[in-house]
């Protein structure tokens, strides 16, 4: 009788993480919106919509090889512009999967992506911190690091 009981319990345990997971990614999703509208305005070359997307205060960090290499909002975006202007191949960047963390007034989000330049793909991690504005969703911090 036990066994019925805890077996019966478990259902309703998974089913009522299942309900909450529903809500929890219905709740994300104006998250999920701005961070798709980032990733689609940098791979269409939107420049100034990809700029919009960043607080003016935001710092940007690129691990690679384990250390950290930081910069200011102005540098990076003039580094991105750059990159696409001086690319012989097109280059898209999409997220593959989203984990999302946030209150009423931030945000932090892991998303995995995939960027294609040409026949080379390269796969990463971005991690957001997000701060809510009058205007909407802005990144406050980016540290971003590729496999």
């Amino acid at each position: 009788m036990n066994t019925r009981r805890d077996f019966l319990l478990v259902i309703v345990s998974c089913l009522l993480m299942a309900c909450h997971s529903e809500v929890k990614s219905a709740d994300d999703a104006d998250v999920r919106a701005f961070l798709t509208r980032y990733f689609s305005a940098w791979s269409a070359k939107d420049m100034d919509g990809y700029g919009t997307c960043f607080h003016e205060q935001a710092r940007i960090t690129f691990v690679h090889q384990g250390a950290p290499q930081t910069q200011g909002l102005t540098d990076f975006l003039h580094g991105q512009k750059l990159s696409h202007a001086t690319t012989s191949v097109p280059m898209t960047e999409v997220p593959t999967d989203m984990k999302i963390l946030r209150d009423d007034r931030t945000a932090q989000a892991s998303v995995r992506w995939k960027l294609t330049k040409g026949a080379e793909i390269t796969t990463g991690t971005d991690c957001f911190t997000l701060i809510k504005t009058s205007t909407g969703w802005k990144i406050m911090s980016l540290v971003f690091y590729n496999d």
